[in-house]
C-alpha cells in the first residue's frame, strides 16, 4: 500500500449521546478516529483518520457535520433517509452507565458506494465493531469495506456487545476478519458460552480465540482491575498488564474506545506494544476524568 493519501478508519454507529445536561457526539466509531487522530505524528505521511457512517437529512446529522469539522475530523457521513442516531446515556451511575439505544436510525443503512470502496483501498487501520451490523444494510457494507482493504491493513474489532444488537452468527464474521479484538471480561465470556467453549480461565478463552480465528492480538479490559493485552507470533506467545490509574471519574464514556484509539495510533508510530499498552491505559483513564468521549488529551500524554 502506498504511504500517500492513506485512512485510519473508524466505520459504523456515528450520533448524539443525549445526557441529562445535553447531547455530545460519540459513536465508537468517531469516538476511535478522533482519539486515533491525536496520535498522528507518522514522519514519513501523514494519515487522515476517517469516520465512516451514515446520517439524515435532519438537523441532528447537520449538528454532526459541524462537530466533526469543529474537531477537525475528516469523515465520510452518507445522507439517508432515516433519523440520525441518538443514544439516551443514563449517568447516574458514573461507573456503570447504561444505554438506551435507537436502531431504526441512520447509521443502520451506510450504503456501499464506490467513493467508500476507494477510501477501503487506501486504508491502512480500520476500527469496527457489532453495534453497526444490527443493521442488514450496514453489515453488509461494513463486510465489504473490510474485505476491500489492504492485506496488510490493520482490522481492529472493538466488539461492543451492546444489550442484545447482535448475533453469534455477526461475530463470526468480525473474529474471522480481526486482526487485534479488543473486549471486556463480560463480552469474553459472553462469546465464549455462545461459541460452546468449555469453560476456562480468561488467558485460555482468550488463546482459543485467537487460534480458532487467526486473531493476532487480544485486548481484555477488565475496569478498575486493569487491562490485560495478549499476543503471538508464531509458536511465541507474550502478554502485557497495566493496571487501571486512579482517577476521580467524571464519567466513563467514550474511555473504551479512547484507549483503542490511543493504543493504534501508538502502534503505527513504532511503539511496542507494551509501549501503546501503557498510553492507552493513561489516556483511557483521563478520559474518564473529563465529561464526554472527546476530549482533546494533554500533550504529556501523547508523547512516550
Amino acid at each position: 500500500m502506498k504511504n500517500v493519501n492513506a485512512f485510519i478508519v473508524g466505520i459504523g454507529e456515528v450520533l448524539w449521546d443525549v445526557f441529562p445536561t445535553g447531547k455530545k457526539l460519540g459513536g465508537a466509531p468517531a469516538n476511535f478516529a478522533y482519539h486515533a487522530a491525536q496520535f498522528n505524528k507518522l514522519d514519513q505521511f501523514r494519515p487522515d483518520s476517517l469516520v465512516v457512517s451514515a446520517i439524515g437529512y435532519d438537523n441532528d446529522g447537520s449538528e454532526i457535520i459541524r462537530e466533526l469539522e469543529a474537531h477537525s475530523l475528516p469523515y465520510h457521513l452518507d445522507r439517508v433517509p432515516y433519523p440520525t442516531g441518538t443514544v439516551v446515556a443514563d449517568i447516574s451511575d458514573p461507573n456503570n452507565p447504561s444505554y438506551d439505544i435507537k436502531t431504526r436510525v441512520a447509521w443502520s443503512h451506510i450504503p456501499l458506494t464506490d467513493e467508500l470502496r476507494e477510501i477501503a483501498s487506501r486504508t491502512m487501520a480500520v476500527c469496527f465493531g457489532t453495534l453497526a451490523q444490527w443493521g442488514r444494510e450496514s453489515r453488509n457494507t461494513i463486510l465489504s469495506f473490510l474485505d476491500s482493504c489492504p492485506k496488510d491493513c490493520l482490522k481492529v474489532c472493538d466488539i461492543n456487545l451492546r444489550q442484545s444488537y447482535y448475533t453469534k452468527t455477526t461475530i463470526k464474521e468480525c473474529l474471522r476478519r480481526a486482526d487485534i479484538l479488543k473486549l471486556n471480561e463480560e463480552e469474553l465470556h459472553i462469546i465464549t458460552r455462545l461459541l460452546d467453549y468449555k469453560m476456562a480461565g480468561e488467558e485460555t478463552l482468550c488463546r482459543r480465540l485467537m487460534g480458532s480465528y487467526g486473531i493476532d492480538t487480544i485486548i481484555l479490559t477488565k475496569g478498575i482491575h486493569g487491562s490485560w493485552i495478549l499476543w503471538q507470533v508464531g509458536t511465541k506467545k507474550w502478554k502485557s498488564f497495566q493496571p487501571a490509574p486512579e482517577v476521580k471519574v467524571a464519567d466513563t464514556v467514550g474511555a473504551g474506545d479512547a484507549f483503542t484509539g490511543a493504543f493504534v495510533g501508538s502502534l503505527l508510530n513504532s511503539l511496542s506494544i507494551e509501549q501503546a499498552h501503557e498510553v492507552a491505559a493513561k489516556v483511557a483513564a483521563y478520559v474518564c476524568t473529563q465529561k464526554g468521549a472527546m476530549p482533546e488529551i494533554p500533550e504529556d500524554l501523547r508523547t512516550h
